[in-house]
């Protein structure tokens, strides 16, 4: 074991509104760090460690790296770059070969970002931007600008060793999950409901996915898109577990009671009654879902608040507000869009007409689920016989 500093490739991770949290803020880095572990887990040729309220990537800064880290919430901005010995002479040239990655030619406005810890290091943080930023001005002939440079070279020296950058990426954002407990996502195949559970990992939440199979009616296809929707969810937090509920028999039920016009309705209240009793009993006390209003004919304001008439536990609805081209822009980011679009059979389609209910009233649909004296078994049924896939 030896105590030199590393110097060579690494990566610079700026931590975000967790430390507005002041008195869980110990909890909140915890939290993240196990985060970042976790994103890189494989990764041998990798050291993690943290000072001064960032976190640091030792032995490599590849594309790999990079966008593993790009989904760790908490992180507001990420920085690939070198670490080197603390010292001028070390700094100025490696500062100036990363200025020189830069595309842009010779009408490339930069700046220098130097930060320094080490109050004992001989030059100050506007002397160490002087010095650095003149060499990379007569080695590139790219301009100063410290107000809208195209490109910022960062330089940070800490008491044995210096980090200098010249890129900055996006973070995640928001708060490490797993620091604002836990809620029950029902899943489906679509764009929306892996948006709306990204929306919630980005404020800290952890997911249980639950997803509900009309097998046979619906193929075998279907349940291994959403598995592959909730691994990409999955990949973001400590547990994944997801859910599958055979849900053909309640269906069956009901179309033999109602209007058919009435079944869609009639599927999603009894949705979130099984996922109210999987929820309670995995010790989640929060449902989500991925309706937006009037995203589809049968989600209106009236029919979302006859589902919500089933449900004693909180529903949230992340994009209940958002239009369909939010929602893609968010699914090509997050990467679920490729796989939402794949075709797959709907469970909720499963014996409707063309065209449901969209006036929808709780106590009509409570008339209809009272023909149906065993719906509650069924649904009991439903919960207890769900399939457990841990991600």
């Amino acid at each position: 074991m030896t105590d030199t500093p590393y110097s060579g490739p690494g990566v610079l991770l700026r931590i975000g509104e967790l430390f507005l949290k002041r008195g869980n803020r110990h909890l909140f880095f915890q939290a993240l760090l196990a985060n970042v572990q976790r994103a890189l887990k494989g990764r041998d040729d990798i050291r993690i460690s943290h000072a001064m309220g960032r976190i640091y990537i030792e032995g490599a800064s590849d594309e790999d790296l990079l966008r593993r880290l790009r989904w760790v919430f908490g992180l507001t901005s990420i920085s690939p770059g070198i670490f080197c010995d603390p010292d001028i002479d070390v700094i100025t040239p490696i500062a100036v070969d990363l200025a020189r990655t830069h595309p842009g030619g010779p009408e490339t406005r930069f700046r220098v970002a130097a930060r320094r810890a080490d109050k004992t290091f001989p030059l100050n943080s506007g002397q160490i931007g002087a010095h650095v930023g003149g060499q990379i001005h007569l080695a590139t002939g790219f301009r100063v600008d410290l107000e809208q440079p195209d490109l910022s070279v960062g330089v940070e020296v800490g008491l044995k060793r210096t980090f200098i950058w010249a890129r900055q990426l996006p973070g995640g954002g928001g708060l490490p999950v797993g620091t604002a407990g836990k809620v029950a996502l029902l899943l489906s195949g679509g764009l929306d409901s892996p948006v709306a559970g990204h929306m919630l990992q980005k404020r800290g939440v952890e997911l249980t996915g639950i997803y509900f199979h009309a097998a046979p009616y619906t193929s075998d296809g279907a349940k291994e898109k959403v598995i592959a929707l909730a691994r990409i969810l999955a990949a973001r937090q400590r547990r994944f577990q997801l859910l599958v509920v055979p849900f053909a028999p309640v269906q069956e039920a009901l179309r033999d009671i109602v209007d058919p016009t009435w079944l869609v309705l009639l599927y999603r209240r009894a949705m979130v009654r099984i996922a109210e009793m999987i929820a309670r009993g995995e010790g989640i006390s929060c449902l989500a879902t991925g309706e937006s209003v009037g995203q589809v004919a049968s989600q209106t304001l009236a029919n979302i608040a006859t589902v919500e008439d089933a449900a004693a536990l909180l529903v949230l609805r992340p994009v209940i507000a958002m239009d369909k081209a939010e929602i893609i822009r968010i699914a090509r980011d997050i990467d679920t869009y490729e796989t939402s679009i794949l075709p797959h059979d709907d469970c909720c389609t499963l014996f409707t007409p063309r065209h449901p209910q969209t006036r929808g009233r709780a106590d009509l649909a409570q008339r209809y689920e009272a023909r149906l004296p065993h719906l509650d078994q069924l649904l009991q049924t439903a919960a207890e016989t769900a399939e457990r896939i841990l991600l």
